[in-house]
């Protein structure tokens, strides 16, 4: 196995605005990726748009662009949004670039060695917004996923899904850390046990997309070609030296919503068995936001933009509200009330207490030298047991993509430091001059129990995290920072 740990975000639509869902995604993947650079990973981080398919070319037409003019002018909405967001991506993805037509063509080719591309013709519905042709039995009074299908026959070239049914249920439960969290893996197994059909891979009704090398009039299906994208930015085809590294034995990490975990989880394995590669080590899926309790959407005008959200709470506020409302797969809520909450209750009065009464009496009691002449009492052992406590929960919950219970574990380490300044009382030791060490002792903990905290919220929070570090003197890349040096006190 390499030092490599690679997470992915999905390659988002172009043609709308990114919204609060996407942002929510792609900051999972930046809290994981600034996590596991701290833990001493080469942290290899992808993300960006897909440019393909018949919803681009239509809407491109309707605006008056030509489908690449179109892509450039709104691939930039993503690219712009994610520096807003602190986004500490090392890729950014567009299936238009040359380096991922060739890694598509490369997969349609070993695909095909293998036996698993036939022509056929398609006969049956589409769905547009989706970009995915729907058997009759996942229709809901005539819809898909609640949107409109239309009638679609044309010769197509399919790949042999169903050929990898078994294999893909062995496979599942062979790696139950496969699809995280557990109900989503219970209802892609439940998905694959009612039959799984073959899949239709290329299109002639648009013009859109990486043309297929078996038939010319043929141009990839956007699927086939949009989940390849994982592997192109790995280096598949171009740099076996970079692939092995990357995917072969390094861990390799997809978060996405919910909507697309079908073919995260049934069609992009299957196509990479049948390409020989290997399977992708998670594939997590979170839930949806609605909006104080009502389903986002553009015809109810409730949809957050990410940039105003900002501009009202701050960067990092609006950063900890998403990772500590929502449990990872389940839906949640966003609600201006609870948002206002969090920022007054956890980061002002908690983490913002905490902070100011240390550098406050650390200037008062020792001009913000930080001395320690040790003086150790029962309240030091608590919170030094506490925090060797918090230190193994947050690796695991945060393995685990529970956020939300990372930031609860955090936090009960921020409280318990609270109460220790309460019962040690140093304003009473600084009037004693017997007890100038057992003062000293005290500032010490305060002033390196905030470092840490500062360390651990990093990841979630890295502009707190270095306003932070800098009120207490420290002068710290925390991209560069190893965990290691800071789990022991």
């Amino acid at each position: 196995m390499s030092n490599s740990f690679y997470i992915t975000t999905p390659i988002y639509y172009p043609n709308a605005m990114p919204h609060v869902g996407t942002a929510y995604t792609t900051i999972i993947c930046d809290v994981v990726a600034r996590y596991k650079r701290l833990t001493g990973y080469d942290v290899k981080f992808l993300t960006g748009v897909d440019e393909h398919g018949q919803k681009i070319q239509e809407a491109a037409e309707k605006n008056g662009y030509t489908p690449q003019e179109w892509v450039d002018k709104m691939s930039l909405n993503f690219i712009n949004l994610w520096k807003e967001l602190g986004i500490s991506n090392t890729d950014f993805m567009r299936t238009t670039q040359e380096r991922h037509i060739k890694s598509v063509r490369e997969i349609i080719k070993k695909v095909n060695e293998n036996g698993d591309i036939y022509k056929g013709e398609y006969w049956g519905k589409y769905s547009v917004s989706e970009e995915t042709f729907v058997p009759e039995n996942q229709l809901v009074d005539g819809k898909y996923m609640g949107k409109e299908v239309i009638d679609v026959k044309e010769v197509s070239y399919f790949f042999r899904l169903s050929k990898y049914q078994d294999a893909l249920l062995k496979f599942i439960e062979e790696n139950p850390n496969y699809i995280k969290p557990e109900g989503k893996k219970n209802e892609v197994i439940a998905f694959i046990k009612q039959g799984l059909q073959d899949l239709s891979i290329s299109r002639t009704t648009f013009d859109w997309g990486i043309p297929l090398e078996l038939e010319e009039g043929h141009v990839i299906y956007v699927w086939f070609d949009a989940l390849t994208n994982y592997i192109t930015a790995a280096g598949y085809g171009e740099n076996p030296e970079k692939f092995a590294e990357m995917w072969t034995n390094g861990t390799v990490n997809h978060v996405i919503g919910k909507d697309i975990l079908r073919f995260h989880a049934i069609i992009w394995p299957a196509m990479l068995m049948s390409a020989g590669l290997k399977i992708t080590d998670t594939v997590a899926a979170h839930g949806w936001w609605t909006v104080e309790g009502e389903k986002m959407s553009k015809s109810l005008g409730n949809v957050v933009n990410p940039s105003d959200e900002i501009k009202k709470y701050g960067l990092d506020p609006f950063r900890y509200y998403l990772m500590r409302e929502a449990t990872f797969g389940q839906d949640a809520d966003y609600s201006k009330k609870a948002m206002v909450q969090r920022i007054n209750s956890d980061l002002a009065n908690d983490l913002g207490n905490l902070l100011n009464r240390t550098i406050g009496m650390q200037k008062k009691y020792f001009d913000s030298k930080v001395i320690l002449k040790e003086e150790v009492d029962t309240f030091d052992i608590e919170i030094k047991e506490l925090w060797a406590e918090v230190v193994k929960n947050v690796e695991i919950k945060m393995n685990d993509y529970q956020f939300s219970e990372v930031l609860k574990e955090i936090w009960r380490f921020i409280s318990r430091m609270n109460k220790y300044i309460d019962e040690c009382e140093p304003w009473k030791l600084a009037k004693d001059e017997n007890s100038k060490d057992r003062l000293s002792t005290v500032m010490y903990n305060l002033v390196e129990a905030s470092y840490k905290i500062s360390v651990m919220i990093s990841p979630f929070m890295p502009t707190t995290a270095t306003k932070m570090a800098k009120q207490l003197g420290l002068d710290i890349d925390f991209d560069k920072l190893q965990l290691s040096n800071v789990l022991e006190w």
